[in-house]
Parts: structure tokens; C-alpha cells; sequence
């Protein structure tokens, strides 16, 4: 999640997009056919998603501690995320622009199938700030939008709606590369987003359940499925506007997502219904170099991740 700071506009100065190609009741009338049942969520296995996170680190550690724009430790992470997408039957594309004189990269991945009229996107940001691994933030979004796309790869998904993935480049200077992406798309093309779902910082150790109150169906499918786990969220407000929803949402695109915090602390009345520790940050290594496998609930990570898949099936049918 980029820094709130007044005055912080960064310009990115985007140059050329480069896309890498890959009945009746009555007794004896005609049965009418029925429609299949909606198909259930998977489960996200958290090791899975513990995985990729571990991947990321190493990343980190061989690339100067950081998975920064425009550094070895981004491109190497975009490499790991796209052969694993690949592999599993993705459609990828890598889109390139430039911000704050290095080049930067999206990367975007259809599944095949589903009307292409109505498309259902997940997102999160991959790059790191450049003093530390950028672990939950955001390695535990980008890890966990992952998982959530290999489990439509592994129980072969077929959606009524078509499915979209996403991982920003350069969200830390700005949200360079979601604005990029959304104004490369014309207003055709923006329309047939029906929903986008934005995941930045969702494994924080002392962490909250925080829900974006942007549109309101995606809102309610994510605060049912906490529901359901008898887990009490609350309204996202530390991030809003701060994550890579926020270019989709000034284009008119519904959009909605989780937060577990950053560094907010935790209050009195948050601690009693989440457990944690009273006036401590959601987050004390927000932005910084202990932002490590180490600084992650798995708890947290766990539900999220499942969140995700619940609402990336329950919207697309």
C-alpha cells in the first residue's frame, strides 16, 4: 500500500504498452432442464499460499532485500507469478510503462471462457518499497490472488462471467501501474469490468478484518462470507483510496476488497472482537525491512484467502 502523503504526486511518464502474446409440473409434461447448481468455493490451502510467499522472499533476499520498481527483485517476482499462471492455462500478457525513469511492468492473466461482456477481476500490487521484502505488503495479496487463480485452474472453473487476474507494477509511487492499466482501456472496455477486487495487505500480524464499502454487492458477498465464519468486520477506511481499486472506482468500475491494516493501532474495542494487542499497529513492519515471512497471521492470511475465492465464485456465476 503506497505512503499517504500530502503532496506526493508522482508522475509516471507511461511510454509504449508492450503486450507479450500468449417448466411445466403437471404430470407427464417435458422435464425442463435445470440449471446446475452454483459451484462451491474451493478452499485455499494456506500452505500453498505460505509458498509463494517464501518465493518472494528468496526473491527479495538474492535482489538487495526489495521487490521494488524497476529493480532485479520486481522482474524476478513477475517471472515466478506468470510461469505459474502459464503453466496452470492462463492467457498472460505483460504490459510495460515507465515511472520515475525505470520501467515497470503489469502483468494480466484470462482464463478462458465466460462472457467476455462481463468480467469479474481480482487484483493486488507486486512491488515492494525499496526498504524491505514487501511480504504482506503486498506479497500476501499478490500470493493469495495466485492460489486463488491456480484453484480455478486445478478444479476447472467454468464461470458464467469471464475471470480476470492482475498484479501492479510501481503501486508504491503512486498507483502507476492499475492507473496505467485503466486508462489504456477504452470506455467499451472499461464497461465490461462488472467488478474489481483489490487485495493489499491481508496477512497483517496484529491484524483487523476490514472490509471496502465501495460497491455494494461485492461488499455484502464479502462481509456473508465472515459472517459465516462468525468473524465481525468493519468499514475499511486507513487504506481508502491508497491501493489499486482506486483508479478503477474514478472510472466509474464497482470495486470492493480486504485489508487487514497497516499502521493504524489497534484499538480497545478492535482487540476485543479480534484478538490482538491494544495500541499496537495492525502492522508494525508497514514499509519497512521487517516486512518478512516472519511478519505474517496465518490465521488472518488463512481467511482472506479463502474470502477471495468465495467472492471470485460467488460473483462470476
Amino acid at each position: 500500500m503506497k505512503l499517504l502523503l500530502s503532496g506526493r504526486a508522482l508522475t509516471a511518464s507511461a511510454v509504449a504498452v508492450a503486450t507479450l502474446v500468449t417448466g411445466g409440473s403437471a404430470a407427464g409434461a417435458a422435464t425442463a432442464p435445470t440449471r446446475p447448481a452454483a459451484a462451491a468455493a474451493p478452499d485455499i490451502p494456506i500452505a500453498n499460499v505460505k509458498a509463494h510467499l517464501s518465493q518472494l522472499q528468496s526473491i527479495a533476499t538474492a535482489n538487495g532485500g526489495n521487490r521494488a520498481h524497476g529493480r532485479a527483485g520486481y522482474q524476478a517476482s513477475l517471472t515466478y507469478v506468470k510461469a505459474k499462471l502459464d503453466a496452470a492455462g492462463f492467457t498472460t500478457r505483460v504490459q510495460q510503462f515507465t515511472a520515475s525513469g525505470r520501467t515497470g511492468y503489469n502483468l494480466i492473466a484470462d482464463w478462458p471462457g465466460g462472457d467476455a461482456d462481463q468480467i469479474v477481476m481480482a487484483g493486488s500490487h507486486l512491488d515492494s518499497v525499496t526498504s524491505g521484502p514487501g511480504i504482506n505488503d503486498n506479497g500476501s495479496g499478490s500470493s493469495a490472488v495466485l492460489e486463488t487463480a491456480l484453484a480455478v485452474a486445478r478444479s476447472g472453473y467454468q464461470p458464467t462471467k469471464h475471470l480476470r487476474f492482475a498484479w501492479w507494477g510501481a503501486e508504491e509511487l503512486g498507483l502507476v501501474g492499475s492507473r496505467y492499466y485503466v486508462n489504456s482501456l477504452g470506455s467499451a472496455e472499461r464497461a465490461k469490468i462488472s467488478g474489481y477486487l483489490n487485495f493489499d495487505m491481508i496477512g497483517s500480524p496484529n491484524p483487523g478484518y476490514f472490509v471496502y464499502d465501495d460497491d455494494p454487492t461485492i461488499e455484502k458477498t464479502f462481509k456473508d462470507y465472515f459472517a459465516g465464519l462468525g468473524v465481525s468486520t468493519e468499514i475499511e477506511t486507513e487504506g481508502d483510496g491508497r491501493s489499486d481499486h482506486a483508479p478503477f472506482k474514478n472510472a466509474g468500475v464497482p470495486v470492493g476488497g480486504l485489508f487487514s491494516g497497516a499502521d493504524y493501532r489497534k484499538t480497545s474495542a478492535q482487540a476485543a472482537k479480534w484478538g490482538g494487542t491494544v495500541g499496537q499497529p495492525f502492522d508494525r513492519c508497514y514499509h519497512s525491512s521487517c516486512d518478512t515471512t516472519a511478519n505474517i497471521n496465518d490465521t488472518a492470511l488463512d481467511r482472506n484467502s479463502d474470502a477471495i475465492a468465495y467472492a471470485v465464485w460467488t460473483l462470476s456465476q
